[in-house]
């Protein structure tokens, strides 16, 4: 059997989209410096982490895979996607139905896409 310890980012700027990430998620960064080529994010309760890692070429198509984040506590995807919004994620693709499912595809600082779905206490309802 095998455990996912990292996730990794080809990126252009690594301590900058680490930053973000780290906003979006409330992980920590590593120890790290802005010059750094490889910046990790620690999650807090273990693997899997996630590396970003300095490529000199740009993203060109659609990412093959994705991260999809659920909101924690009281939260609401749609809160969630004003909060990433406001951190400069960009809007990608709103799957949402007017019956209140779905999930919405922003993508983050580099283009990489991530997709909100909702919390818990929204899929009970």
């Amino acid at each position: 059997m095998l455990e996912i310890h990292t996730v990794t980012f080809d990126c252009a700027r690594p301590y900058e989209l680490a930053q973000w990430w780290s906003e979006a998620l409330g992980w920590p960064l590593a120890d790290s410096e802005p010059e750094d080529d490889e910046v990790m994010l620690d999650r807090p309760d273990g693997p899997p982490h996630l590396l970003f890692i300095r490529v000199p070429e740009g993203k060109t198509v659609k990412n093959r895979i994705h991260i999809d984040v659920n909101p924690t506590g009281d939260g609401t995807r749609d809160q969630q996607v004003e909060r990433l919004l406001a951190l400069g994620a960009k809007p990608y693709e709103d799957h949402r139905t007017p019956e209140g499912t779905g999930w919405v595809t922003l993508l983050d600082p580099e283009g990489n896409e991530l997709c909100v779905c909702r919390s818990a206490a929204e899929r009970e309802s």
